[in-house]
């Protein structure tokens, strides 16, 4: 049973079981988030555009940004409250900042986990390269109308026919 124990902690299997299911957890949560505000920015600047209120969709699109940013700080949270919560650091604070650190990937903190976990802190990792290419990836197809909200509203400043910018889309 011992040898059991130290190839489980050698393997850091447990660190694959948690971080499998935080993994599932966190880009389902990430998954849910991004279509909502995707969607949601969608809906309301193709309106804002229609109504020729390109200032708004501008803001629109710069609210809709932000709120991707704070789903990724939802997802530090989330990771450090797991850290915490499982007990494999010592306090929150430091929880949070470590899988801070290990989700954008910069590692400016050194490796604190307790052996048998140490996988987890690659888990981490992964998790935050997929959301931020997912992120992009949304924000990428979000400016397509803040685009074109920024050309409309140029042509109308220097007088060029809004149909002009209609044959080139």
């Amino acid at each position: 049973m011992n040898t059991h124990q130290t190839l489980s902690t050698a393997l850091d299997l447990p660190a694959y079981l948690l971080g499998g299911m935080m993994l599932i957890l966190v880009m389902v949560f990430h998954g849910a988030v991004l279509i909502q505000i995707a969607k949601r920015y969608e809906v309301k600047s193709f309106l804002l555009l229609s109504q020729k209120k390109y200032a708004e969709v501008s803001i629109y699109f710069y609210i809709s940004v932000f709120l991707l940013f704070l789903t990724h700080i939802a997802e530090i949270l989330i990771w450090g409250l797991s850290l915490y919560f499982f007990n494999l650091l010592p306090n929150l604070g430091e929880s949070i900042l470590f899988s801070g650190s290990t989700y954008t990937a910069m590692g400016f903190m050194e490796d604190i986990l307790p052996n048998g976990w140490k996988m987890l802190a690659v888990i981490i990792a992964f998790s935050g390269m997929f959301a931020f290419a997912w992120t992009a990836a949304t924000m990428i197809a979000m400016t397509k109308n803040f685009r074109q909200a920024y050309a409309k509203s140029h042509m109308e400043k220097l007088k060029i026919p809004s149909d002009t910018i209609d044959r080139f889309n």
